[in-house]
């Protein structure tokens, strides 16, 4: 019995990982929650900084839903009251594009979750 692909797709938005958990990829699973997880811690010791939400500027838009794209480890630093960046710092750029990249290859564990999840890719 193949795993509902909304809650696959939900579960590995909301945690990285997650996603191939449900679709019987453990291995997958625990790599990535490891490897983007630290991607995002890496970015907020480094001085990133969480965007908020802004349509005046378009390329901070972007940055913004990147970065949400990581789910609970973002929600967790802004409730801890990480990620307010500091753009003197020599890191920060380095933080933004962790935090950035982190988001945008969750996005990319997402959809192979769903192809893991529909058996057609492999677990």
């Amino acid at each position: 019995m193949r795993p509902n692909l909304l809650s696959v797709g939900l579960a590995g938005w909301l945690v990285p990982g997650a996603g191939h958990l449900l679709a019987g990829a453990p291995r997958k699973a625990a790599i990535f929650f490891v490897v983007l997880t630290a991607m995002f811690v890496f970015g907020v010791r480094f001085h990133g900084e969480l965007f908020a939400f802004d349509t005046s500027d378009l390329l901070v838009f972007l940055a913004t839903i990147a970065q949400w794209a990581i789910g609970v480890p973002h929600i967790l630093a802004g409730m801890m009251g990480a990620g307010h960046g500091e753009v003197t710092a020599a890191t920060y750029e380095y933080g933004n594009t962790f935090l950035i990249v982190g988001g945008l290859l969750n996005m990319l564990v997402v959809l192979d979750a769903l192809d893991v999840a529909r058996g057609v890719a492999r677990r």
